[in-house]
């Protein structure tokens, strides 16, 4: 598999951090394990934002296991995020980790974060994984919600954020433009790989996103070219979306 010329993780000599981010949607792992963990192997990620991260019967274990399979390691989330989690690889300092959860709206699905606060080299860095309601009033008030909790890793001296899921909405709705307004947008910012990350089947909707604070510089950003396309359907429902970015080096 290749991801094409993206650029690949590297300490540069000012201590900040070239990193690779994958968010991803894995339905609860219910399709194919092995794919799955071929694919994010694929993608050499530092730090993956997973979404329908197995919630139930040995969620950590399964969560470990694929973390194993892919070269990385489990970070937080999972069943004590209703869902979101965070993987990493052996590159990354782990500082800090919280799972979130967010208020309940009697008959819809309970929704949380996954949150860390990390280091690769030099560089700093709050990350959150979500995974927004389908209800577009319960959305909306999680996109705030984020950006609530993007704000308090800075209150507290975390710089840069790197923010990301299943945004269970297009660009032009009202929450996604809610948080490109606060956020940068990777793909907008700088576009590479393919566009649409649902479904695999048929890619007609970019309903996935990384989102970045305004000191990260965003190297490219979309769902990689060149995967084969039946380890992608094998694997979950969604596309998996990677983006470059570079982590200015913590001010000491």
């Amino acid at each position: 598999m290749d991801s094409g010329t993206l650029p690949n993780s590297r300490t540069e000599p000012d201590g900040s951090a070239v990193i690779r981010v994958l968010s991803y949607n894995i339905r609860s792992m219910r399709d194919s394990p092995v794919a799955l963990a071929r694919v994010m192997k694929a993608c050499a990620p530092d730090l993956v934002l997973v979404q329908e991260a197995p919630r139930f019967f040995r969620w950590r274990k399964q969560l470990a296991r694929l973390a194993r399979a892919s070269g990385l390691v489990y970070l937080s989330g999972g069943g004590s995020a209703a869902g979101p989690a965070l993987l990493c690889s052996l590159r990354a300092t782990v500082e800090h980790t919280e799972d979130v959860l967010l208020p309940l709206t009697p008959g819809l699905h309970r929704r949380g974060f996954a949150t860390a606060v990390v280091r690769f080299g030099g560089a700093r860095l709050g990350v959150v994984s979500c995974h927004l309601s389908l209800s577009k009033q319960e959305r909306y008030a999680q996109g705030g919600l984020l950006l609530d909790r993007v704000e308090a890793l800075r209150d507290a001296g975390v710089e840069h954020v790197v923010a990301g899921g299943d945004l269970n909405e297009r660009p032009d709705g009202r929450t996604f433009r809610r948080l490109a307004a606060a956020l940068n947008d990777a793909w907008a910012t700088r576009p590479w790989g393919r566009e649409y990350t649902s479904t695999p089947a048929d890619p007609h909707q970019r309903i996935d996103a990384i989102l970045a604070t305004k000191g990260i510089e965003i190297l490219g950003c979309g769902v990689p070219a060149g995967l084969p396309e039946d380890e992608l359907r094998a694997a979950t429902d969604h596309l998996p979306v990677l983006a470059a970015l570079k982590i200015p080096a913590t001010a000491r």
